[in-house]
């Protein structure tokens, strides 16, 4: 009997999907997700390389900014398979084993991009209300130690939730309604108990993007305080200017998130449609745009990406 369950076990199959109700037009549709992983890789390669092999660019700002590309490439890389692969060849199926690899990468990824924008938060923080101290506070050693901090805690939150998922039978249906693996609703496949993993899976959300927003949050509340008590206008809006892409990459990323996060927990009335557009929303939508709201807002980059284009 044990080895019939381990069978049941290892060999579940779940089948994603697209867009319900539109298969026929699924070639159509890939074209926009296609141009999109194309921008998104290119663009974050592009910053990535003119990071890189600019010394000038050598500069906290930029170093967070090359390691919020990563993280885009990263989710880019982790959702492409099955996405484009559900649309191009309608190839549907995914194993458990497939399906647990990327419910923990896609994850850990965006946790470990919440934690940038805390560190990109932190750097506008420093370079705004201590002015005088901030080259000495950022150090290239420290922002490496940071950098290394913030995997850690995303490998150290994130390890377990494949394993807790990993111990369940899944007899029920095994048709997930995105395009790609989610522990949410993963979790819901199981024919057991599953109180532990609502409870680690909200404590998860809770310790990494649920407080990475406050603190950011909290630092922008600073950041408005030390502004508004400049006298003059116009310094008060350059610095405030120097805000504007990184306010622009938090939207980004957490409006769609959390608001999808809600809806699997508590809007199981809210429309399918509405769940599959905020996932895409959440998913391509920051590695797309990231590199080209940096590009607009910084001259030095955007000079040097036309640079890039034009030769």
């Amino acid at each position: 009997m044990s080895a019939v369950n381990d069978t049941r076990l290892n060999s579940a199959v779940f089948l994603l999907t697209g867009i319900p109700g539109q298969e026929d037009v699924h070639l159509w549709i890939s074209i926009p997700f296609c141009l999109m992983y194309v921008i998104s890789i290119v663009g974050n390669s592009v910053i990535l390389l003119i990071i890189k092999t600019d010394p000038s660019l050598h500069e906290p700002m930029y170093i967070f900014l090359s390691m919020l590309a990563v993280t885009d490439l990263g989710i880019s890389i982790a959702t492409m398979p099955t996405i484009l692969g559900i649309y191009l060849f309608n190839s549907r199926e995914i194993s458990l084993d497939g399906c647990l690899a990327q419910l923990f990468f896609i994850p850990l990824l965006q946790c470990t991009e919440s934690s940038i924008l805390l560190l990109m938060a932190f750097d506008r923080f420093i370079a705004i209300c201590n002015p005088l101290r901030y080259a000495s506070i950022l150090t290239l050693p420290r922002i490496a130690k940071m950098g290394l901090v913030c995997v850690l805690r995303g490998v150290a939150v994130i390890f377990p939730l494949p394993f807790l998922l990993k111990r369940y039978q899944y007899c029920r249906a095994n048709v997930l309604s995105h395009s790609y693996c989610l522990y949410q609703e993963v979790m819901k496949m199981a024919c057991s108990d599953i109180t532990v993993n609502s409870i680690y899976g909200l404590f998860a959300k809770l310790l990494t993007m649920g407080l990475d927003s406050l603190l950011i949050f909290l630092s922008y509340v600073m950041i408005l305080k030390t502004v508004l008590s400049v006298v003059s206008h116009t310094e008060c809006l350059r610095a405030l200017n120097t805000c504007v892409s990184h306010l622009c990459a938090v939207l980004l990323f957490y409006t769609p998130d959390i608001s999808l996060s809600v809806i699997h927990r508590f809007g199981n009335s809210s429309s399918p449609l509405l769940r599959i557009i905020l996932s895409y929303i959440s998913l391509l939508v920051p590695p797309l745009m990231n590199p080209i709201v940096y590009s607009v807002k910084s001259k030095h980059l955007r000079a040097r990406f036309i640079r890039v284009f034009i030769k």
